[in-house]
């Protein structure tokens, strides 16, 4: 066996290392990555192939509109790979665009120990109504995510997903500014 060959079955063979969880700012800066990624594949991407790397194997969503919406990691896969196809065209809802955007200012991030990190922010929704509408904010909610660092792979996986506080957009302007600025249910 030559010396190259010898080291290629000896790196083959060793265990992965184990890597340390990112702390301070790489720690917020991966997370909003992975919240970036996890929405545009989600949303405005419909890019399912680029769910798996993002989900734990046990991920599971609960949405204040349904309870358990997402039971499992294939379920959030499956519904958006359906979702992608129906805007196909041909598809009940071809042509359909939507676009969600972090609300600035929102986003907290706290580590989990070493274990993970929750993420709290809230977003809105939009939806493309053609050249002459354009883009039109058609509501809002907050979220929380609890993202499992994954040391042997050196990145995070969404495990938690928490939907809470949807409501519809009211309309602009306003007729009344009063009940425009009232708060959240």
């Amino acid at each position: 066996m030559t010396a190259t060959a010898f080291l290629a079955a000896a790196m083959a063979a060793a265990p992965i290392a184990s890597l340390p969880m990112p702390q301070g700012a790489d720690l917020r800066s991966d997370i909003a990555a992975a919240d970036a990624q996890l929405f545009w594949a989600a949303f405005e991407g419909c890019d399912p192939a680029a769910l798996p790397d993002l989900l734990a194997p046990d991920f599971r969503m609960i949405h204040d509109k349904g309870g358990l919406a997402v039971p499992s990691r294939d379920a959030m896969l499956n519904s958006v790979r359906h979702s992608c196809t129906d805007r196909e065209a041909g598809g009940k809802h071809a042509g359909y665009r939507n676009r969600r955007l972090l609300v600035p200012g929102s986003r907290t991030i706290r580590e989990m120990g070493e274990w993970g990190a929750l993420e709290e922010a809230a977003h809105i929704f939009f939806e493309w109504r053609g050249a002459k509408e354009g883009w039109q904010m058609v509501g809002g909610a907050r979220y929380m995510h609890l993202w499992q660092w994954m040391p042997a792979e050196g990145r995070f996986r969404l495990s938690q997903s928490y939907s809470y506080d949807h409501d519809a957009a009211l309309p602009y302007p306003p007729s009344d500014p009063v009940k425009q600025d009232a708060p959240l249910k």
